[in-house]
């Protein structure tokens, strides 16, 4: 079939190439690195203040003002925190690397799939995976995957374990916020052997999973930072509920990986920090979408172009694509306008 006859498939998905598992936290003070105890949820009432923005007729009328101030506002909130003889924030993740072959898992259109397949196997023949890799490494040992436990942490250290044929091998950095957030300008060992090892895995050369620990000193009986769960039902008490395993402080796998993918710095000339890759650049936190369709910058437009029209984009979108691809998902035409 010849190429201008080819649509996008109606049914198309990718599966991830990472699967990353929930991070756990446990403690221990630093004195003492040997024995490790859990972080576990507990529950605070507190009392707030009215500190909302107000409606003018409320504002500009002190008696009223008053009359709200006096209300109560109650809370029950869960709160994560170390014990206060412990000082030490020790987080524990393992990540699996599964090969990136070019092909979708679900495709219901056969020439589709065998031109999007010939498009991606010429990148991954003329690129390999270095250049995603290599990000994809510096991600992990910059500890951006801590989100606010790296920003108010005294020091942190990284170790990355793998066990192969009963030998083990460890990637170690002292210090983790030597690698800054908004740079992968970095060349050292330690970022090269991880990214050699997560491109084996992308490639299908070897079976990779390795195992993540953090170690973090944050001060005795310092508050720590779990994920908080998404309540649906507002009628519930707590007005915050952290997320725990067995009643033990965690963080969710998603944000893990939104982390990880947090590499791309394509969408813009002269890009001041890193977003997460995503087909419309979407960053929620600034309720912004950095790759607009009207700018033939998102994900649909770079790709069938280069599949369905040939058009070869720049080598630093080829990045971008291909790595949407690895975060994987559903990308088929459902035919709706």
């Amino acid at each position: 079939m010849s190429k201008d006859k080819i649509t996008t498939a109606s049914v198309l998905a990718f599966e991830r190439s990472f699967d990353i598992s929930d991070a756990i936290f446990a403690q221990q003070n630093s004195h003492d690195d040997q024995k490790l105890t859990p972080v576990l949820l507990s529950e605070k009432s507190v009392r707030g203040t009215i500190s909302n923005r107000l409606k003018n007729a409320l504002a500009n009328d002190p008696a009223k003002l008053d009359a709200e101030i006096q209300k109560a506002n109650l809370q029950t909130v869960d709160v994560a925190a170390l014990d206060a003889d412990k000082d030490t924030l020790v987080v524990k993740w393992s990540c699996k690397v599964l090969p990136f072959l070019g092909s979708p898992s679900v495709c219901n259109d056969i020439d589709y799939q065998e031109e999007l397949t010939k498009t991606t196997q010429s990148y991954i023949k003329a690129e390999g995976m270095q250049a995603l890799a290599k990000r994809y490494a510096i991600n992990i040992l910059n500890g951006r995957w801590l989100w606010r436990n790296r920003m108010v942490a005294e020091q942190i250290s990284i170790s990355i374990t793998r066990k192969k044929d009963d030998k083990i091998a460890t990637i170690e950095v002292s210090d983790v916020k030597q690698y800054q957030l908004n740079s992968f300008d970095y060349d050292d060992k330690s970022v090269n052997d991880l990214a050699a090892l997560i491109e084996a895995g992308l490639l299908g050369k070897e079976f990779v999973i390795f195992d993540i620990q953090a170690k973090l000193k944050m001060g005795l009986g310092q508050e720590v930072y779990p994920s908080q769960e998404l309540i649906l039902d507002t009628g519930k008490e707590k007005s915050k509920v952290l997320y725990e395993k067995n009643g033990q402080a965690a963080m969710h796998s998603q944000k893990i990986s939104n982390a990880i993918r947090t590499i791309d710095t394509w969408y813009a000339e002269n890009a001041e920090f890193p977003i997460a890759i995503e087909p419309y650049g979407a960053v929620t936190t600034m309720g912004h979408a950095f790759r607009q369709p009207k700018q033939k910058q998102d994900f649909y437009t770079l790709f069938d172009n280069w599949v369905l029209k040939g058009e070869k984009p720049t080598l630093e979108q080829q990045h971008y694509v291909i790595a949407v691809l690895i975060r994987g998902g559903v990308f088929g035409a459902s035919g709706k306008e």
